[in-house]
This record gives structure tokens, C-alpha cells and sequence, in this order.
């Protein structure tokens, strides 16, 4: 397995029907990214996790929030996205992975705000589900996101953001 090829898959197992967006960009390219994700939405505010790297948050117009002390529900759900990093990716999937670590943050964090931006690294990408598994801590928390929140009532209607964000975008940095 080459990390280009799996970083490639990644990006092509996002189904067309989900508001997911997958971007590769250079490792200087990545602060811009997630500020064109959050233009592309019209966000006015980003809740920023502990620990996450400063080269991550882009400069612009949008408040921050910082989960520090921890943001009320009421704070979080007024928060129009969150950017995170990731545990691990999964190519085969199309999924991230979260362990709640550095940059992170608390669950929370990723379900409340309308819009979830993600951004992992080329070399956190695990071809499939058990290489990825082997990635993990066994003893951590993990949420494992494959698209925005989606469901569909008793009519089969397609109903949006009842159980997370609307909106999920990757940016997946380094590789070729």
C-alpha cells in the first residue's frame, strides 16, 4: 500500500448524495482550506478544540471559540462549525476516525455545530478497517464519522443534521 494511492481512495469514497467535500492541499495550504470550507458555508464561528495546532485555524472574519473552559451545549449548537484532526482515516470507507485526543476534542464538539471540518494528515490513512483498527488505542473513546448526519423518516424522506452536522469537509494534507 502507498499512502498516495490510499489518500486518493479516500477521496473518491465519499458517495456524490452526502454534503461532503474531500480537498488534498499541501501542509502550508491547510489553515486556507479550512477557511475556504467555512466561506463556502457562509460560517461565522469556529469552535476551536485543545490542542489543536495553531496552523490549522485560518485567519478571517469568524470568531473562535475555544473549548476551553468546555462551551455550553447552547454555545456549541449557536457555533456554526468545528474543526478537528483525526485519530485515523479509512481509504475503503471513505471514513475519519476520532479518539478524542489533542485537537480533537470532547464528542460533543463534533455533533452540535452545522458543519464539521476534519483535517487529517496523508499518513494517518489506513487502507482499510483493520489496519485502522490497529492504529487505535483500544482503550479510547472512538467515534467513526463515514458522512454528514443523515436520516430518513417513516416516508423515506431524507432529513439532514437531526443527529449531527449537515455539512462534513476533509482536508486531507501532504501527499502527492
Amino acid at each position: 500500500m502507498t499512502r498516495d494511492r490510499t489518500s486518493s481512495a479516500c477521496s473518491s469514497s465519499v458517495p456524490p448524495r452526502y454534503r461532503a467535500t474531500v480537498v488534498r492541499v499541501p501542509p502550508a495550504g491547510a489553515a486556507a482550506a479550512v477557511g475556504h470550507a467555512l466561506a463556502r458555508t457562509g460560517a461565522r464561528s469556529l469552535v476551536v478544540p485543545p490542542g489543536l495546532p495553531e496552523d490549522l485555524v485560518p485567519e478571517g472574519a469568524w470568531s473562535l471559540l475555544a473549548d476551553v473552559p468546555p462551551l455550553t451545549a447552547g454555545q456549541l449548537d449557536a457555533a456554526d462549525a468545528v474543526v478537528t484532526t483525526v485519530a485515523t482515516a479509512i481509504a475503503v470507507t471513505g471514513t475519519v476516525t476520532l479518539d478524542h485526543g489533542p485537537g480533537q476534542g470532547r464528542r460533543v464538539l463534533t455533533l452540535l455545530p452545522d458543519q464539521h471540518i476534519c483535517v487529517v494528515r496523508a499518513d494517518q490513512i489506513a487502507s482499510d478497517v483493520p489496519e485502522a483498527w490497529g492504529l487505535l488505542d483500544p482503550y479510547r473513546p472512538l467515534t467513526l464519522i463515514s458522512g454528514p448526519s443523515a436520516t430518513s423518516d417513516i416516508e423515506l424522506d431524507r432529513v439532514e443534521g437531526v443527529h449531527g452536522p449537515r455539512t462534513l469537509d476533509i482536508v486531507v494534507v501532504g501527499g502527492a
